[in-house]
């Protein structure tokens, strides 16, 4: 049973940068980043006998051991969805006899963790597809604002293609792309990453998917057969997130002699629960 007390699971730590002139008072601020996140969750243990709590003990400590790979810790309020944190055990399972921490058939113990990604992500995916060649999305999640896309002879484009991203934080999108598609062009802002036409032939061919992932500590750009294709990126690739709330893209695609089609999925970040 989880007991009051928990620490940790709202705003996540904040990193100031700023650098301090001989000449001048106070510091210049360049800019601020979130940290790793540091969670107590305050617990407390009780077994029907002494062998049913060591039990408990025992398989609480094997599910947490960070060799195993990382926690989920899933919170869900009565009026909204549930949204996960990924974490490590980072300690607290050391073990207190006294008189007020533990007893016969109980036991309380601070499970101390630690969330290299401050973020909580929501369960339910973001996804919009495309076809390209027949002129028409054929599928849009709820929530998710997607405008139709104009096609123009050889060239499929659409400078004002609005995204909606119902997080607090910027989400870092995967795009699946299924050929033929002889080259392409993806851009937000001032940021873009493209793959231009080389020659005749399809840059991905048809029946394979390139799967470009965008998030932090990933960064790929493999298709299905595992060719990677970063060496075909254009010069100072950006592989851009998306803001929080409403935005807009631009998406420029040189299909090739069949329907292509295009699929943007990304889970959202919240800065708690």
């Amino acid at each position: 049973m989880l007991q009051p007390g928990a620490q940790g699971l709202d705003m996540p730590p904040v990193e100031l940068h700023a650098d301090a002139s001989p000449n001048l008072h106070g510091s210049i601020v360049r800019g601020s980043r979130y940290a790793q996140r540091e969670v107590m969750l305050p617990l407390y243990l009780h077994g029907i006998d002494r062998r049913t709590l060591r039990r408990l003990k025992n398989e609480l400590i094997n599910a947490l051991d960070p060799a195993r790979g990382h926690c989920v810790l899933k919170i869900m309020e009565a009026d909204a969805q549930p949204r996960s944190l990924r974490c490590y055990y980072k300690g607290g399972f050391e073990g207190d006899e006294g008189e007020d921490q533990a007893g016969f058939r109980w036991q309380r113990v601070g499970v101390q963790f630690t969330a290299f990604d401050p973020f909580f992500y929501a369960d339910q995916m973001q996804v919009a597809e495309w076809t390209f060649g027949h002129g028409r999305p054929f599928l849009t999640t709820a929530g998710a604002s997607f405008l139709p896309l104009r096609l123009d002879k050889g060239l499929v484009s659409t400078p004002d293609l609005t995204v909606h991203n119902p997080g607090d934080s910027d989400a870092w999108p995967v795009w699946e792309l299924t050929g033929p598609v002889r080259g392409f062009r993806f851009s937000q802002g001032q940021g873009s990453f493209a793959i231009p036409p080389a020659s005749a032939t399809d840059v991905v061919p048809v029946g394979r998917t390139l799967v470009i992932d965008t998030r932090p500590g990933v960064k790929t750009l493999l298709d299905d057969q595992g060719m990677n294709y970063w060496p075909l990126l254009a010069p100072d690739p950006h592989l851009w997130p998306l803001p929080a709330g409403d935005s807009t893209m631009s998406v420029e695609l040189a299909p090739g002699s069949a329907a292509a089609s295009l699929r943007l999925s990304f889970h959202p970040r919240y800065k708690t629960y």
